[in-house]
């Protein structure tokens, strides 16, 4: 029976995918770290309720979803950095094992806030033995922030 967690920069907890065993005791962690939204990002529809984190006030989104082992394309990206923004808790993320497409979506929001591609790639691998492999790597490291393109458009025209 899995069970496993990281937390990340006190914003973001990343998560093996929970079955109807070890969804109690992921239920305590969620509360305990002040998780409001949960992304699940593999169908994991059949491997626990969702209605359980629900009714314990947790939303479950099931809206940004990519391949096992690949990367997200831009409207995951763009639903993900939606919900990073508007979130008044900590966010928990999961795949099937919790060291691929969750880490991905992690590290884009670490570069989001201003950390080096590089540097959010090996804090990420610190926290989470094992995550991400080669093709996530690559994508990450060329990912460029789409936060950074806004601020400097916006601040073009503060002045007007």
């Amino acid at each position: 029976m899995s069970f496993m967690f990281s937390v990340i920069d006190k914003k973001y907890i990343i998560l093996d995918c929970p079955s109807e065993e070890t969804l109690p005791r992921y239920l305590d962690v969620l509360k305990e770290q002040s998780v409001t939204d949960l992304v699940r990002i593999c169908d994991a529809d059949n491997t626990y309720n969702a209605k359980i984190l629900e009714d314990h006030g947790i939303t479950v989104h099931d809206d940004i979803k990519f391949q096992d082992g690949g990367v997200p394309d831009g409207p995951a990206i763009e639903k993900w950095l939606q919900l990073t923004y508007r979130a008044s808790g900590m966010i928990g993320v999961h795949c099937v094992s919790g060291i691929g497409r969750a880490p991905v979506l992690v590290t884009i929001s670490l570069i989001e806030n201003g950390m080096d591609p590089l540097d959010a790639i090996e804090y990420i691998r610190k926290h989470r033995r094992g995550a991400l492999n080669k093709r996530q790597i690559q994508y990450i490291d060329r990912y460029k922030s789409r936060r950074r393109k806004r601020n400097f458009f916006s601040s073009l025209f503060k002045g007007s």
